[in-house]
């Protein structure tokens, strides 16, 4: 076991650690560009859009 000493106090590793395994992040096109599809039609049927309480016509 590995002892780290730091400002007085030690702190020992842990050998039973859990290995996380690796995720490979993948891109989905096809989803991507029917989210914004979906967005931009939303946001031609309700042109208005609030902040703070306040609503602003596109």
């Amino acid at each position: 076991m590995t002892t780290l000493h730091y400002r007085g106090q030690a702190y020992i590793s842990q050998p039973n650690s859990v290995v996380k395994p690796c995720v490979q992040l993948t891109y989905r096109q096809q989803h991507y560009i029917t989210s914004r599809q979906i967005v931009r039609a939303e946001m031609q049927e309700h042109p208005t859009l609030v902040y703070r309480g306040v609503s602003y016509v596109k």
